[in-house]
């Protein structure tokens, strides 16, 4: 399984304070931290702590670097921050960019830009694409297949390799009013997008989505991610802090034998990451 720190995040108050003080040792301890609990990749998101989020973004990308060697995850819908990380980034770690929709009524192009940039970023990089136009986000599982099937073939067609691609069929609050069948379309949707080539995209979730504003965040996140493994999701952003969701996750992949079974399976998985 493929995790995504979510931490480092404008919208928390400790990072939104953090980039307003220039304080590094906030940011590089959730780095750190992250890393040990095991996440792959640290998704960095400046949000609105910033006016100038280029400059913000470069800020983080360079004070996290000072600390730790994990790939990141530039995480910005405005190409011009993302192209700013990318001026600090160290091309040896790798890259991750997200996200980009595949077009938006002010952008047509800005599937382009962001596929360009992953290229250009060098072989390690690979790129998060939301099943999400200018139409918005799709509400039935036809939509968001026929999106991800149209992202697959636009990275063909530039010949960047499918398992570089992570296609994010985007979840929603489970408490928005007429959103809780969205969870159910998800898994179907899920179901297709594994077969869309050969090898397939890997499929990616912003798993704290389904749960903002709910009662029991950590349980419905939880139960979710182990039913969406199940489905066929092999990456997910998450709160890797959250001891009893990484026991989900090793669960899991030993359930769904891609980890061998040990009375100490739990120690085995994260041991190995």
């Amino acid at each position: 399984m493929i995790l995504i720190g979510e931490r480092i995040n404008g919208m928390f108050k400790e990072v939104k304070q953090a980039i307003a003080d220039k304080n590094k040792g906030v940011i590089q301890e959730l780095a750190r931290r992250q890393t040990e609990a095991g996440a792959n990749y640290l998704d960095v998101n400046v949000g609105t702590a910033a006016s100038d989020q280029e400059g913000a973004m470069q800020w983080l990308v360079e004070t996290i670097q000072q600390s730790c060697s994990t790939t990141l995850c530039l995480d910005s819908q405005k190409p011009n921050v993302i192209e700013a990380g990318l001026k600090v980034a160290d091309p040896n770690n790798g890259i991750m960019l997200n996200s980009t929709p595949v077009n938006k009524k002010t952008d047509e192009e800005v599937f382009d830009k962001y596929l360009e940039m992953a290229q250009n970023a060098g072989p390690k990089s690979c790129l998060i694409a939301l099943t999400m136009d200018k139409n918005g986000i799709p509400q039935d599982v036809d939509t968001r297949v026929a999106l991800a099937a149209e992202i697959v073939q636009k990275v063909m067609e530039k010949g960047f390799d499918t398992p570089r691609i992570f296609i994010d069929p985007i979840l929603l609050p489970v408490n928005v009013p007429n959103a809780q069948a969205q969870a159910g379309n998800i898994l179907s949707a899920l179901d297709q997008i594994n077969y869309l080539s050969d090898p397939p995209p890997h499929i990616t979730l912003g798993l704290s989505n389904i749960s903002q504003g709910a009662s029991e965040r950590s349980l419905i996140n939880r139960i979710f991610l182990a039913m969406a493994i199940s489905h066929g999701l092999d990456s997910a952003i998450v709160d890797v802090f959250d001891h009893e969701l990484m026991n989900v996750v090793a669960t899991s992949e030993m359930l769904m034998n891609k980890q061998i079974y040990s009375d100490s399976f739990i120690k085995a998985y994260f041991s190995a990451r």
